[in-house]
């Protein structure tokens, strides 16, 4: 197998990420396809009481395991598998089982500070920035978080007000800068979509070719 393809997809919480990243797997399907989310990679916190897990900055840098995710990404990039952490939400710290993953043609790797880390950059042949407007992401945030990971209404936006959105303009917004594709309204851009798609399948066409 050739050197897979890179697909970097970042953009703030509830952007519409994974519904890019989604369609570029749709749209691949007769090639062989894994998504490696950076989600799964927050540093093991066990050692911590609950509260002092809820107290912890989820959308700063330092709470990724980066060098674990650089580590990663680079055997799945020279065609070896890893074993991925299994990060469980409710509890605010990874569960301590592990999923095995294979190297495919195409890795889409998805996160909201994938193209902060420089490291984590350079390994990319493409990278995306899904550019929503902040209301649109706190709505949907608050419907993700309620239903599918245990918090209240009051918690969502107080998180969202106090630590989200000010780490949003500090970290996540800059990242455009680094992006070769900008992606507005995520997913319902149809157009932007088919362009990412028409990139993805000439670098395919060159590398296979």
């Amino acid at each position: 197998m050739a050197q897979p393809i890179v697909i970097g997809v970042t953009g703030g919480s509830g952007s519409g990420k994974s519904s890019v990243s989604r369609q570029i797997v749709e749209n691949f399907s007769d090639l062989s396809v894994l998504l490696l989310q950076q989600d799964s990679y927050y540093r093991d916190q066990s050692d911590l009481s609950m509260e002092q897990r809820r107290q912890v900055n989820y959308d700063h840098p330092l709470a990724f395991d980066n060098d674990l995710f650089f580590q990663h990404l680079t055997t799945l990039i020279k065609g070896g598998g890893v074993e991925m952490p299994v990060y469980d939400f409710a509890s605010f710290t990874r569960t301590g089982e592990f999923q095995f993953l294979e190297s495919r043609e195409v890795i889409i790797v998805e996160g909201i500070l994938i193209l902060d880390d420089v490291r984590l950059r350079n390994l990319m042949d493409i990278k995306v920035y899904v550019d929503t407007d902040d209301d649109i992401r706190l709505c949907r945030r608050i419907l993700r978080d309620i239903k599918e990971r245990g918090r209240s209404i009051d918690s969502v936006i107080n998180q969202y007000v106090d630590v989200v959105k000010p780490m949003h303009h500090q970290f996540v917004e800059p990242q455009k800068r680094y992006a070769d594709i900008i992606v507005p309204e995520g997913g319902y851009n149809q157009v932007a979509i088919d362009l990412l798609t028409t990139k993805v399948a000439t670098i395919l066409n060159h590398v296979n070719g």
